[in-house]
């Protein structure tokens, strides 16, 4: 059956509106939650940004809404291998290989790892949703490395609130363009969805808090290993915080392409070089530290650099170009 707000809609404020995702949500009989994916999806507008989803309404404010078609739900298991490190009835985490989408999504009906953890697994907590079963967190596609999938739905809870609370530490590994000033510094910068390139993130002034801490492990020609923290967990943030300060991630053709201009002679080919190494963006979820949600027992992994990141790694700090 098709969905009857399905398609564009152009709503006016006929009064003052207090907050932009309520307004929306009464007028076209949606709930918040999916307000608020739309939303953070880019499909609403008032002229051509992308508005907060708290933004209060003028009388008169027009606001444009497209609300896409249903997506078939039904999630297939496929048997796709994974690196899973540890698990228990609980929980699992794995290594997640570059490449491997989290979850379904337009254009990734199947071989995702949500589709590989419903062959291993038949009881994913459902809180995800019926697109990101047992799903606490998300790497991005081309960023490899270590998640905890929760089994049950009182873990995944629990995970979800210690998440937000800032109790799970997740470390990186990443390789930037450039030099940073100083050896360790902080990024305290607001991101939120690019007012003109609505599939990117950026830094903007009133979007959500996100902080990131950085230390140089190695510095290489034209290039810093960095360990990263991540103290909020944005989409992008890693790669967008990186890219303000004008160090985007190795290899990030999203928000690194170009960095190279300027160079010239030995320097510029040591970077062609080190980016021919690199087919995709130089970020590795290295460590994960949380508590057992159920045992309370305190669980730390660390996953080695895989042979990708490692090769560029081993060629990097031994040129000079």
């Amino acid at each position: 059956m098709s969905d009857p707000t399905e398609g564009t809609h152009l709503l006016v404020a006929t009064d003052d509106e207090p907050r932009l995702d309520r307004f929306v949500a009464d007028r076209l009989e949606l709930s918040r939650t999916r307000v608020h994916k739309l939303i953070a999806d880019g499909r609403v507008t008032i002229g051509q940004r992308t508005p907060r989803k708290s933004e209060p309404l003028a009388s008169g404010t027009e606001v444009q809404v497209v609300v896409p078609a249903p997506e078939p739900t039904e999630i297939l298991a496929e048997d796709l291998p994974i690196d899973i490190v540890y698990e228990d009835e609980a929980l699992l985490v794995v290594d997640k290989s570059a490449g491997m989408v989290v979850h379904p999504a337009p254009g990734h009906r199947s071989g995702t790892l949500v589709n590989a953890l419903l062959h291993h697994v038949r009881d994913l907590s459902g809180v995800g949703g019926r697109l990101r079963p047992g799903i606490v967190h998300r790497l991005d596609r081309d960023t490899s490395g270590l998640l905890v999938v929760a089994k049950s739905d009182e873990a995944h809870h629990v995970l979800s609130d210690a998440l937000r609370e800032r109790r799970v530490k997740r470390l990186y590994r990443a390789a930037i363009w450039g030099h940073l000033k100083e050896d360790e510094i902080e990024v305290d910068a607001p991101i939120a969805r690019d007012p003109l390139h609505r599939k990117q993130m950026a830094v903007v002034e009133d979007g959500r808090p996100s902080l990131t801490r950085a230390r140089v492990r190695e510095r290489w020609l034209r290039a810093d290993f960095l360990d990263v923290a991540l103290k909020t967990g944005r989409t992008h943030q890693i790669r967008v915080h990186m890219a303000h300060l004008g160090h985007p991630v190795v290899g990030d053709a999203t928000y690194g392409a170009g960095w190279e201009r300027g160079l010239g002679g030995p320097t510029r080919r040591w970077v062609r070089d080190l980016a021919d190494r690199v087919p995709r963006q130089f970020l590795h979820a290295s460590n994960l530290v949380f508590d057992h949600p159920v045992t309370g027992e305190r669980l730390a992994f660390e996953a080695p650099l895989p042979a990708d990141l490692a090769a560029a790694t081993e060629w990097a700090r031994n040129t000079t170009g």
